[in-house]
């Protein structure tokens, strides 16, 4: 299993929106769809879905969290006919941020909000093993501006299986950054690739709970482990959701969850939901009992 897996939070899309993404990439699939009722949210719908042999989970939980550019998805394409089908595709009724054009790091790169409101950084990069086709990347701007490396260091720490792969700085010819912060970091957590940049300028956006990072434990050892080195604003707490230092959220969830929420049985389900729903962190024993009634 995939220890960490990127979570995207929708109104009413989720699983409209994972049909879409898995109709673009091969080694592609919906795995799973599962609906919760009786939430803060009335009757939600979860979804888990393969792109590109990744792992991705969704929800369908109301209009509370909007999509930001901070957090996109990278995908690397080996022909620049990729690249063209996959923007033409993303960009599609979407908001386009960064023209599809040539830049210094690739002579075919665009970036594009999708009609959902994901973002997407589609580029070309000819001659390279592709180990990983998407990869999330983390945009630390306005308070956040400048913490990249710090993140990637304090991130890299708390997982057993953690490295930096890479850090180019900014030099003096860039105008909208200083210094030293970072223009691209290429980090590893269990086996996941991430980006990290900074942006000097004024966007007006930072992380929220539209993309949150599921970790994946096997004991409660593991849960209160991340869930202690991790959370840093008690009221962010909720559901097994927490907020790191960087405003980035993640959900600290016991492997055992997909087996209970995947139940054909809804007097389980509904038995399981009403016990997570009253969690802030995740109790695996008394979802286990919630689970056997």
């Amino acid at each position: 299993m995939q220890k960490i897996v990127p979570h995207f939070w929708y109104d009413q899309a989720a699983g409209e929106a994972a049909e879409f993404y898995t109709s673009l990439f091969e080694d592609s699939s919906i795995d799973s769809k599962v609906k919760i009722y009786d939430t803060p949210s009335g009757t939600a719908e979860t979804v888990t879905f393969t792109l590109a042999g990744q792992s991705f989970m969704s929800i369908s939980a109301g209009p509370i969290f909007q999509f930001t550019p901070a957090v996109s998805l990278q995908v690397i394409c080996s022909t620049i006919a990729e690249v063209d089908h996959l923007w033409k595709e993303l960009s599609n009724e979407g908001s386009v941020l960064m023209p599809l054009d040539a830049y210094p790091f690739s002579e075919r790169y665009g970036w594009t909000e999708d009609r959902y409101g994901l973002s997407w950084q589609i580029l070309y990069v000819p001659d390279q093993l592709i180990s990983q086709k998407i990869t999330p990347t983390l945009l630390f701007t306005d308070k956040q501006y400048g913490k990249a490396k710090e993140a990637m260091e304090f991130y890299t720490s708390v997982f057993a299986n953690g490295a930096i792969d890479g850090l180019n700085y900014y030099s003096e010819s860039n105008e909208n950054s200083q210094v030293g912060t970072v223009q691209y970091g290429l980090f590893n957590l269990e086996g996941q690739n991430f980006v990290a940049m900074d942006s000097g300028m004024a966007h007006g956006f930072t992380f929220n709970e539209a993309v949150s990072f599921v970790v994946n434990c096997d004991t409660q050892e593991e849960i209160d482990y991340y869930w202690d080195k991790l959370s840093f604003v008690p009221e962010a707490e909720q559901c097994g959701w927490l907020k790191d230092k960087y405003g980035l959220s993640w959900q600290i969830v016991p492997t055992r969850m997909k087996e209970l929420m995947t139940t054909k049985d809804s007097e389980k389900l509904q038995r399981v939901t009403q016990a997570f729903l009253k969690m802030k962190k995740f109790n695996l024993a008394e979802l286990d009992k919630a689970y056997k009634g």
